[in-house]
Order: C-alpha cells, then sequence, then structure tokens
C-alpha cells in the first residue's frame, strides 16, 4: 500500500464513528499528492436513472483517464446486480457495492465521487465527501434549497476539493461557441434570454402507503428530508414530482436550460426579483400524488433590468422558433437573435429570414452532410472533470460548484414564488427575499437527524 493510503487509512481509522468533520486532516493531506499517472479510484452513489449514465462515461473514460469505478452505492439493493454486470460487460472489472454512502466516505482507497441520488441528498452527500477528503461531481440542480448550495460551496473551499455540477452542456463545443458568439456582441447586446422544458408527462397513478419492499434501506433513502410512510408513487423517479424530495421539471430538466440562458446572458450573480405562475393541468389530483406544477412560467429581472424568461409545459404543446425547440434555448439582442436547441444553433440578424451564422451541426444539416456532434450527455463533462482533479485547479472545471449554485438557484426561487403565488424581490448579496420572512424560510429546511446539513461545514 503506497505511503499516501496508508496515511489516510491511519487517519480514518482514528476517527470515531464516522464523524465527517474528523476527516478534514485527510481531505488537507490529499490535495496534492495525486499525480498524471496514479490511477484513480471512483465510487457512483446513486445508480439508477442518469446513475447509469454515470457509470458508462466513466467506463468510457477508463483507459484515456485511469479511472476505475471502485463502488457502486444505492440504498436500494435491488439496482446493484445489474449495474455491477454493467460495468463488468463494459470495461471487465467488478466494482464492491453497498447501500450506505458514508461507508464509502470511510474507504481511504476512494479518490472521487459522483452522486445521482434525488435532489435531496445531493448537498448533505457532497458536503460529507468534501470532509471525507472526496472530490466530487454530482447532478443538477446542486441542492435542494438555496441555503444547502452555499453551504456546498463553503465545504468545497474549505476542504479544498474539486466539485463539479453536472451541466453537460458547459462542456459541448457547440454550445460554448454559442456562448462565446453571444458574448462577442454578435447580435448586440442580449438584454432577454428565454430557457423551455417542454415534456409531456402523463398521470403516474396514486397507491396507499406501504411498508419499503425488500432491499430498500428506506430510512437511508429519505435521509434529509422529512420522514413519511414508504409510498411507491413517491419514490423511484417519482421523487422529482413531490416538494419533499424533488423540484418539478422546472428543477429536473429545466436547470440544464436556466444554465445556459444565465451563461449566455453572462450574468455571475442571483436576479432581483423573480415571478412565478402555473399549476397542474390535465391531471386530476384524485388520481395523481403530484404537487410539483407540470406547466410554470417563471421571470427573473437582474439589476440591470436584463430579463430571463422561462417557461415549463408538462402537457401537449408545438415546438418554438425556426429549429421546433422543445428543450432549448433562445437569446435576444439589440441586433438579432440566437436560437439554441441542443448542441445546435442559429443566429439571425435583425428580421432577417436567413440565419448569417450557425453551429457546425446547423451546418451539416443544412448541406446533408454527417458533421454532428456529440450531443448532451457525452464523456467531455466527465473527462473535465477528472482533468480538474489531477491538476488540482477548480480554475479548470467548466462548472464549478460556484457556477452550478447560480444556476440551480434559478428555479429554486422560482418555486417559492410558485407556491407562495406572488413576486418576490431578492437580495443576492444576502442571499435573502426583501421584507418576506415566508419566503426566507423556504431558502431552507430542517433536516431530519442524523441526515442534518451543518451550519458550520
Amino acid at each position: 500500500m503506497s505511503e499516501r493510503r496508508e496515511f489516510i487509512k491511519k487517519s480514518l481509522l482514528g476517527s470515531a464513528g464516522i464523524v465527517m468533520a474528523g476527516m478534514s486532516m485527510s481531505a488537507k493531506s490529499y490535495a496534492n499528492i495525486m499525480g498524471a499517472n496514479d490511477q484513480m479510484n471512483l465510487a457512483v452513489i446513486g445508480i439508477r436513472g442518469q446513475g447509469t449514465n454515470h457509470i458508462n462515461q466513466f467506463c468510457k473514460l477508463k483507459e484515456s483517464r485511469n479511472v476505475v469505478i471502485k463502488t457502486l452505492c444505492d440504498a436500494d439493493e435491488k439496482t446493484w446486480s445489474e449495474k455491477v454486470k454493467l460495468v463488468e460487460d463494459s470495461v471487465g472489472d467488478t466494482p464492491g457495492t453497498e447501500y450506505d454512502m458514508r461507508k464509502v466516505l470511510e474507504d481511504p482507497e476512494v479518490d472521487a465521487v459522483s452522486f445521482a441520488t434525488p435532489n435531496h441528498w445531493h448537498a448533505l452527500g457532497t458536503i460529507w465527501a468534501c470532509q471525507a477528503g472526496k472530490h466530487v461531481y454530482v447532478e443538477k440542480p446542486a441542492s435542494h434549497n438555496v441555503y444547502e448550495g452555499r453551504k456546498m460551496i463553503e465545504a468545497a473551499r474549505k476542504y479544498n476539493r474539486i466539485v463539479q455540477v453536472g451541466f453537460q452542456n458547459r462542456s459541448i463545443q457547440n454550445v460554448m461557441e454559442a456562448m462565446k458568439f453571444l458574448h462577442d456582441g454578435n447580435i448586440g447586446e442580449v438584454y432577454m434570454a428565454r430557457g423551455l422544458c417542454y415534456k409531456p408527462r402523463n398521470s403516474f397513478g396514486i397507491s396507499r402507503d406501504s411498508a419499503p419492499p425488500e432491499g430498500l434501506h428506506y430510512d437511508l433513502w429519505l435521509g434529509p428530508a422529512p420522514y413519511r410512510a414508504y409510498n411507491e408513487k413517491r419514490g423511484h423517479y417519482n421523487w422529482h414530482w413531490h416538494w419533499d424530495t424533488g423540484n418539478g421539471d422546472t428543477g429536473n430538466q429545466g436547470p440544464h436550460q436556466f444554465d445556459i440562458a444565465r451563461w449566455g446572458l453572462n450574468k455571475n450573480e442571483h436576479p432581483v426579483s423573480v415571478y412565478s405562475a402555473g399549476g397542474i393541468y390535465g391531471i386530476s389530483p384524485q388520481e395523481c400524488s403530484q404537487e410539483t406544477p407540470n406547466t410554470q412560467t417563471s421571470l427573473f429581472t437582474y439589476d440591470d433590468g436584463k430579463m430571463l424568461e422561462f417557461e415549463t409545459r408538462g402537457r401537449y404543446t408545438h415546438g418554438e422558433s425556426s429549429l421546433g425547440i422543445k428543450i432549448g434555448n433562445m437569446f435576444y439582442g439589440t441586433d438579432g437573435y440566437l436560437e439554441l436547441d441542443g448542441s445546435t444553433w442559429k443566429a439571425f440578424r435583425k428580421d432577417e429570414k436567413e440565419p448569417f451564422a450557425s453551429s457546425q451541426k446547423a451546418q451539416a444539416e443544412t448541406s446533408g452532410g454527417s458533421n454532428v456532434l456529440a450531443a448532451p450527455g457525452g464523456s467531455e463533462h466527465y473527462a473535465n472533470f477528472l482533468d480538474a482533479v489531477r491538476d488540482g485547479k477548480k480554475e479548470s472545471l467548466h462548472c464549478d460548484i460556484r457556477e452550478g449554485y447560480y444556476s440551480s438557484a434559478l428555479p429554486l426561487i422560482a418555486n417559492i414564488s410558485y407556491r407562495l403565488k406572488r413576486e418576490l424581490k431578492f437580495m443576492g448579496e444576502y442571499e435573502k427575499f426583501a421584507n418576506d420572512t415566508e419566503a426566507d424560510t423556504m431558502l431552507t429546511r430542517p433536516s431530519r437527524p442524523p441526515y442534518v446539513v451543518p451550519e458550520q461545514v
């Protein structure tokens, strides 16, 4: 065993139980030891849904980045065998399995972790990982509420950890090209950005509370969320549509397009106001337990008057713009506008009908070619994370936790406005609402012991 491994092992064994703050010594010692040729051991925490994509992408990077998936962790043991086989079939390795992330974080052989858990676990898992000396790749939205997101930044900085948020568009060549095109003033001054999340979803039904299924460690699955009896319609995937664990589609698919909208506006700050309205349409509350809206419109204003509009439509709808966008963005400038659909973009000057600039993908499609670049979800963002871990520089990240936090905060405060049914004024410097204690209470929530997001990380 290397001196590094032995040192970390001894420091962890000297800690009592799983007191994460006690692992700061290993975090401090870890910072500058990873070499370019060292094998990097990774744990994937949360292996359903997007977690499967994490597994696939890190497996693709085994040879080029010398990364090995050492452990798969999920509170539902029934997910294990299929995903272990996925790794075996892909790269020939057999990862270990674990249901309690705290045991994964105790393992001194694990260098980094990725989180594809439900939203309510993102913050506490990331904070614990930073305290344990692990680097982190965490899915969007960065956090379930605004307060927790700020604590993630504090933990990353205090323990000098690399924390990347899964806004994969940040690593897509055509999207980066479009953002530079906007920032260079090619459609004049961009005064408004628009994000679209048009994902029709039908009712997922309703059921009675019941005992958790065999193999599901339900208390761990709930974690920081308030305790409630197990209900299959509030569990796997459907957690997105209940406030205790998810943030609706505005906070599910939406964060990707919120991030691009903020990026295009070049805003590295919070808005000064937000108003959001909507509801659940086409689905009866008697036939579905959904709490979050399936149709929602949100409007944000920044201090200089620039606007960010966002629209979520969960029922039948058409696409927008010449590209027929359903999941994407539009940007409006004083001299024209730009449409962005996935990794395809076109820019129009004033009221001209033909684009004067476009992405490589759009050019290839127009000419009948096949030069189609990777769509969101490719390995570039994961590779960027691993590279930043090796060079030890958060500046190398395409979406450091601070960037991810600012974009994630947008749907989070929109949902507060929606739930309170009123416009809210936001004081970004203090990350509080102006003269609205009721809204302020919704920026955080009490954690359920022992799964507590600490005030002092």
